[in-house]
């Protein structure tokens, strides 16, 4: 069949119903990633127009496919040591003196596939040593965190990750697995992954030496930035750190953290 066009009115009503289910502005520009990414669900159902794939998600027949749409609409790029400022400052910094900390705690709250987390999960097993810690990944989208859980990637995506923590941490496949590189278990097993929509009441998941926001903010508007980062202040242990992106800031958003350095921030 033909297939239809997203017209302004139908891009129109997408672009409100994500900013209702996950707080994403999308602008003009996303228009063709919105009509890519929702084809194949026009196809899936045999529809004739975007329009009517707006009303069945509104009708709520398919109560599964709101979580389609978010999970088509959210999921974005990311490998492993991404903006390695921050990886740097977690291991040269924050983890200087491993033997003062008690139960280490990151959250990567903005996980996608569990790259980030995992990349902070190979930096606190070389410094830690014996003192506990664990990771919690969270992401809107719960097909991308299935992916996270199995600890899986392509071997081509493995170039950020350094040799010795490559060679230690990650598995190389054979066979059916050829090409690909999984996750150990003695590193995976202290990563938990968990949906959480960063714009709603979060979860009881406790509090958190750092945070990771990273290349997440710049999918919201203003408004919905200071509601962020006022749910996720109360986690963050007192003089704990947040990290966001390298185009991101926090100017106007909160007077609750002190700017260390560039996209790195302290609980005053």
């Amino acid at each position: 069949m033909e297939f239809p066009e997203l017209t302004d009115r139908e891009f129109k009503l997408f672009q409100k119903l994500i900013y209702e289910k996950a707080g994403i502005s999308m602008s003009e520009a996303k228009k063709a990633l919105i009509s890519n990414r929702l084809a194949k669900r026009i196809r899936h159902f045999d529809l004739n127009t975007y329009l009517e794939y707006y009303k069945l998600i509104e009708s709520n027949s398919y109560p599964e496919e709101s979580q389609i749409l978010v999970d088509l609409l959210t999921t974005n790029e990311t490998y492993f040591f991404r903006e390695q400022i921050h990886f740097d400052f977690l291991k040269n910094e924050i983890l200087q003196n491993p033997y003062s900390l008690k139960n280490f705690r990151v959250w990567s709250a903005a996980s996608s596939s569990g790259e980030e987390a995992y990349s902070i999960a190979m930096i606190l097993s070389e410094k830690l040593g014996h003192t506990p810690w664990e990771i919690i990944g969270s992401d809107i989208s719960i097909r991308i965190l299935e992916k996270a859980k199995k600890g899986i990637y392509l071997l081509s995506k493995s170039t950020g990750i350094p040799k010795n923590y490559l060679k230690k941490y990650c598995l190389r496949g054979v066979n059916a697995q050829e090409g690909h590189l999984k996750i150990i278990n003695e590193i995976k097993s202290k990563v938990h992954f968990y949906q959480i929509n960063l714009n709603e009441p979060l979860p009881d998941i406790g509090k958190f030496n750092v945070v990771f926001l990273r290349n997440v903010m710049i999918y919201f508007d203003n408004d919905t930035r200071k509601k962020i980062i006022e749910n996720i202040l109360p986690t963050i242990e007192d003089k704990g750190y947040l990290f966001i992106g390298h185009s991101e800031t926090l100017f106007g958003i909160t007077d609750s953290l002190k700017n260390i350095k560039p996209t790195i921030y302290q609980k005053k």
